[in-house]
This record gives C-alpha cells, sequence and structure tokens, in this order.
C-alpha cells in the first residue's frame, strides 16, 4: 500500500508531505471525504504549468512482430497526441459571528466545523466538475468525463467502444462510471507550486452585513481549491450510459428490468486489465439501491456487500468497489448509438448527449 501511495497519490497522500498546518488540511480533506466517496480514489499529480498540464495521450499502440533469425523487423511507433488540460479555480468565503467564535473560545478546529457546510459544497462542485464540466461551455471549468464520452458511435470518436448502451430512452436517464485512477490513466491536478491546490486564508475580523441588511462583526475564511482533470488513456474509463431509473427492479432476470449486474461485467470486461490504479464503480444513490437489493439475490454471486465497518458496508462487484456519488443527476440527455447495435439494451438515438449537471 506504501508503494502505491508514493506512486499513485491521492490528496490526502500529497497534503501529507507538505509543511504548515497539517491538522487543518487533514481535517478539512476529511470533510470532503466525507460526502465525497470519488476523493479518496482521486490521484492527484501536480501539473507542469500554473493553470493547465500539458501531457501525452496515447492514441495507439505500436505495431510488433514476431522475428525470425536472420530476418529484420519493421520499426513501429505508438501514436500519441499532445494535450492541455486546464485547472480551474474554485472558492468559497465563509464568515461567522465574531461573538460565536469567542464564545466557543477562537478555536481554528471549531472554526473549521462551521465552514463545514461551504466545504462540502466545494466538494460537490469538484465532483459535479469532474463528470460533467465543459470548458466549451464555461470558460473557467475544466472538462469532464461525460463531454468526453458522449457518444456510443466509434466512427466519431475512437473511446465510444468504452460507452454502453443501458437501452433507457425516457426522461429519468443516469450514468454508472468505471474510473481507473492512475498517473497513466486518469488523474487530477494542482497548479504547479501550489499546496495541492488547496488553501485558506484567515481573513481576520471585518463588518459584514447580514440578510436585512443589519451590520455585524464577522470573522472571514477564504477558501480556495484549484483543480484540472486529465485523461490519458481513455481505455481505463467506461460509461455506462442511458440508465432509466424509472426501470431498476430488483430481479431484472425474471421482472424485465434493466440487467445491471450484466452491465457492470461488460464494463468490467473493457478495461485493458486491473491492476495499473485504483479501479472503482460510481453511481447515483438509486442506482446503488437496485445494485444493494439485487445483491440480495443469491445468484448474483459476484455481487458482494462487504461490512468493512457498521457505519460503511461496501457493495463491491467482482472486488471493484460500487460508490455512491450524487453529483450522478437523473436527468441525463441519451447518449446517441448507432443505429445497430449489440450492446445489453441495444438502444438507438440520434441526438448529442452531453450529460447533465453543471
Amino acid at each position: 500500500m506504501g508503494v502505491l501511495n508514493t506512486s499513485n497519490p491521492t490528496l490526502a497522500d500529497v497534503v501529507s508531505r507538505l509543511d504548515g498546518n497539517k491538522k487543518i488540511d487533514a481535517e478539512i480533506i476529511e470533510m470532503m471525504t466525507e460526502t465525497n466517496e470519488m476523493l479518496p480514489d482521486m490521484t492527484s499529480i501536480e501539473a507542469n504549468g500554473v493553470t493547465e498540464h500539458l501531457t501525452t495521450v496515447r492514441t495507439g499502440l505500436p505495431e510488433v512482430t514476431w522475428r525470425l533469425l536472420n530476418y529484420g523487423v519493421q520499426p513501429s511507433k505508438s501514436t500519441t497526441a499532445q494535450i492541455k488540460d486546464s485547472i480551474g479555480m474554485l472558492s468559497a468565503l465563509s464568515e461567522i459571528d465574531k461573538k460565536l467564535a469567542q464564545i466557543n473560545g477562537w478555536s481554528g478546529l471549531w472554526r473549521l466545523t462551521e465552514d463545514s457546510a461551504f466545504i462540502e459544497a466545494m466538494s460537490q462542485k469538484v465532483q459535479r466538475a469532474v463528470l460533467y464540466g465543459n470548458d466549451k461551455t464555461g470558460v473557467e471549468q475544466i472538462l469532464g468525463l461525460s463531454p468526453r464520452y458522449c457518444t456510443g458511435d466509434p466512427k466519431k470518436a475512437e473511446n465510444a467502444k468504452n460507452v454502453i448502451d443501458a437501452g433507457g430512452t425516457g426522461n429519468k436517464l443516469t450514468s454508472i462510471w468505471l474510473l481507473c485512477w492512475s498517473p497513466r490513466t486518469l488523474f487530477t491536478t494542482s497548479p504547479k507550486g501550489s499546496r495541492a491546490g488547496l488553501s485558506h486564508q484567515d481573513l481576520g475580523e471585518y463588518l459584514t452585513t447580514d440578510a436585512d441588511g443589519g451590520k455585524y462583526l464577522c470573522l472571514g475564511t477564504k477558501y480556495d481549491w484549484d483543480i484540472g482533470l486529465v485523461l490519458r488513456d481513455w481505455r481505463f474509463v467506461v460509461r455506462i450510459a442511458n440508465i432509466d431509473q424509472e426501470k431498476l427492479t430488483d430481479d431484472p432476470q425474471n421482472d424485465g428490468g434493466t440487467d445491471l449486474i450484466r452491465l457492470l461485467m461488460t464494463a468490467k470486461n473493457k478495461l485493458p486489465n486491473l491492476n495499473t490504479g485504483r479501479i472503482a464503480f460510481y453511481c447515483n444513490r438509486e442506482v446503488r439501491n437496485a445494485l444493494e437489493a439485487q445483491c440480495m439475490n443469491r445468484r448474483n454471486v459476484q455481487l458482494s456487500l462487504d461490512q468493512v465497518s457498521q457505519a460503511h458496508p461496501v457493495l463491491k462487484y467482482a472486488g471493484i468497489p460500487i460508490r455512491i456519488v450524487d453529483a450522478l443527476t437523473p436527468t441525463e440527455k441519451r447518449v446517441p448509438f448507432p443505429a445497430k447495435t449489440t450492446g445489453t439494451g441495444g438502444g438507438q438515438g440520434d441526438q448529442e448527449g452531453q450529460g447533465g449537471g453543471d
């Protein structure tokens, strides 16, 4: 585990190695993790720039051949492309009544607990950006996963091979994502020279205004989180799209509902290997409820509910954890697929699907 944390560090791993107030930093990350199950999986790498990260992504593997004695080999090389991924800047400003802080002993950790709503909001905002962010519609946003995996037609995008059609056509569509986090596949970035992109600044006391226009002395704290998302190898991300939440049932083999187990199996088998990084499925609460109900069906031997602790049972498929991500909306646009598909759902589409969220 130590080797993995060194070569494939999370945000908590990076912050733990920095100087400064580690206790406050660790508390902030713990608060973020409580409402963001994706965060402990996300690989965090320092960018090679302040506002963007330039990386070489692999678009194809080199040609290799068997060789006989006295026969040469034709030279070949892998196909790559250089991509710039921007870093988004997220900020929040907290203001606490000075008198309230005084009553609680001016404790920095107490102020942090009072700021928990702001920290949670930032964590949820980043989670939505990772899934749905589109820097084409909002310059300040990062480019998330949904705009990158927005078609099931391999003629339009090579990574369409990793988009699976669940067959839904209704108005309550969502997705399940299978992500492999590592420096070679998918990772987040922070500005070069920063403290992992996280900062909090005590603004001291100043006069502020309440909702009714009244004045009072407050203690201000500014929180900043600068983060980017880099996809180096599209083969290690799989999207199960067009899941109709109204067709989720406990026993799809008998009642005709969406067969989530088969979809998870198909997604898992699209990954080149399962040993490259931290791998997890991500779905919203409704999908997770359906999966947990299907877990009660003993025929689904690959789906298990591991009681890691009393408070945190972990649902797994083939040993891969299935995490709840509330940012995954049930209002996604339908991802289009070619007229003839061989997937589980067999759905057809003719409109662009860019996901939901902000």
